[in-house]
């Protein structure tokens, strides 16, 4: 089974968290959560799930993941200003493991320049970022390009699971 890291921070979207968690569980897979600190509280913007972070973006290694996982909402705001952050997804793009971002989650994938020449989607709100990063931007559901799946919002969840489970 594949080792599946969730980057997170306060103010996620709850269910785009909640969702693919449990269902990465679910499937048998190992998740941990990654954070700014280890141990930190971390609460969706919804206020209807916590989750405590497994790990340090320090002490956590691109090199043992399959995927790394970014739920939307305020999150990713938090995530991309901190370089460990923007330097693990780097190196885990470059190492071809599976980066999927949903609704806002794609900022970070903006911030650590892995979206030159991919197709991808994300919150209407940030699409003239995915442009700006050399992304051509598709209003879909869901959208894969080689290692990179990225999601709308919310009710493209199903979907958004889906083809990370495809991929591992």
């Amino acid at each position: 089974m594949a080792n599946v890291c969730f980057l997170l921070a306060n103010g996620y979207e709850d269910s785009e968290m909640k969702n693919p968690y449990d269902a990465m569980n679910e499937a048998g897979h190992k998740t941990v959560i990654v954070g700014i600190e280890k141990g930190a509280e971390l609460k969706g913007k919804k206020g209807t799930v916590s989750y405590t972070s497994d790990l340090s973006i320090s002490e956590a290694k691109a090199d043992d993941y399959d995927a790394v996982i970014i739920p939307g909402g305020g999150a990713p705001e938090a995530l991309r200003v901190n370089e460990e952050v923007v330097q693990f997804v780097k190196q885990a793009n470059e190492q071809g493991k599976v980066i999927a971002g949903i609704c806002h989650g794609p900022q970070v994938m903006i911030s650590a320049d892995i979206l030159k020449g991919v197709q991808a989607t994300s919150y209407i709100g940030i699409r003239d970022d995915l442009k700006n990063a050399g992304s051509t931007y598709l209003d879909q559901e869901v959208v894969v390009d080689g290692n990179i799946i990225t999601s709308r919002t919310p009710k493209d969840e199903p979907a958004f699971i889906k083809e990370i489970l495809n991929k591992l």
